[in-house]
């Protein structure tokens, strides 16, 4: 296990729960922090961020840490709950003071994770078209990321036949 570094000792129970529980989940993958952001598409530094309760993470970013741990899908909901209850009680960042220039608009943070007035702004990294999205079940639902690459490449076959078949007859 990671030697990581305290929490707060502010944090709300509920925030603190969830943090100690998203820290075992990334201990369990084995992956260091940068590893774990080569995986995740959410950087290392955000990594860092939300392991030690200074940035709630976006629910996209505990979606893919579930994935990447192997969790079930139940127990990846599970980890949706947690966040859930986290995310309406996570510590707001004060709002700046209008009279202060260093805290003006853009300002509010260096890494660009709060938006003008500290208020957090989800980060949505751009994910490779065969990444699962996160909504739920149902019509129109995702379809998991093996089954997306069959159905891509189903759909090639019939492609590349026709277009050997025209080529054939243009130039045969």
């Amino acid at each position: 296990m990671s030697a990581w570094q305290p929490l707060p000792d502010d944090l709300p129970p509920e925030v603190r729960h969830f943090v100690e529980q998203v820290r075992l989940l990334k201990d369990r993958t084995g992956l260091s922090l940068a590893a774990l952001g080569a995986r995740t598409a959410y950087s290392k530094s955000s990594w860092q961020r939300y392991l030690n309760a200074t940035q709630p993470p976006p629910r996209q970013a505990i979606t893919a840490l579930c994935r990447v741990a192997g969790l079930t899908p139940v127990d990846a909901e599970r980890f949706g709950v947690r966040w859930e209850l986290a995310v309406k009680v996570w510590p707001r960042p004060p709002a700046p003071d209008p009279a202060k220039p260093e805290q003006r608009e853009g300002a509010a943070s260096v890494d660009g994770a709060h938006g003008a007035h500290g208020v957090y702004e989800e980060e949505v990294p751009t994910l490779p078209w065969w990444v699962e999205s996160e909504s739920p079940g149902g019509a129109g639902a995702p379809v998991d990321s093996s089954r997306r690459l069959l159905l891509v490449a189903l759909l090639l076959v019939p492609a590349l036949v026709a277009l050997a078949v025209v080529g054939a007859v243009a130039f045969g």
